[in-house]
């Protein structure tokens, strides 16, 4: 897999509260550009399948790695690409560092040409997804800043 992006931001809440957040899955289009609706099946462990609502039509993504309150990868496939998103957070005092990676594998004749394309787009897309989430995780259910 090649690298779409990698970001990372500092969150003014503590890690078990940015963690919540996180994978509070009816919550997810505050956060993620073009997301409608999301919900988990069955929650939130590997294997899971996330089934959300984006530009109009119905897709799938899966955990396909965990490790409770610290990091989550999230993968999806359509056709020859598959995208491989990673959240890690690390407790910083009362405050969380957070870091998220996009990977992306392109297959087969003419996809593999238009990989960096793909991957571009990806990044345009979605590499203010963190900083979206540290603005909602920062506001909490109220919608305000604390």
């Amino acid at each position: 897999m090649k690298r779409a992006f990698e970001v990372s931001t500092v969150i003014d809440r503590p890690i078990a509260e940015v963690w919540r957040e996180l994978t509070d899955w009816e919550r997810a289009p505050r956060w993620m550009k073009g997301v409608e609706s999301m919900h988990a099946d069955p929650g939130t462990e590997v294997g899971a399948t996330l089934v959300f609502r984006a530009r109009g039509k119905t897709r799938e993504s899966g955990i396909s790695a965990l490790e409770p309150g610290r990091s989550l990868t999230l993968t999806s496939e359509q056709g020859n690409v598959t995208a491989r998103y990673s959240y890690l957070l690390e407790a910083a005092g009362d405050r969380t560092r957070a870091r998220l990676t996009a990977d992306v594998e392109v297959r087969g004749f003419p996809w593999s040409l238009l990989g960096p394309l793909i991957r571009t787009a990806i990044r345009r897309t979605d590499s203010r997804q963190l900083a979206d989430f540290r603005a909602v995780a920062e506001a909490g259910s109220s919608g305000r800043p604390r």
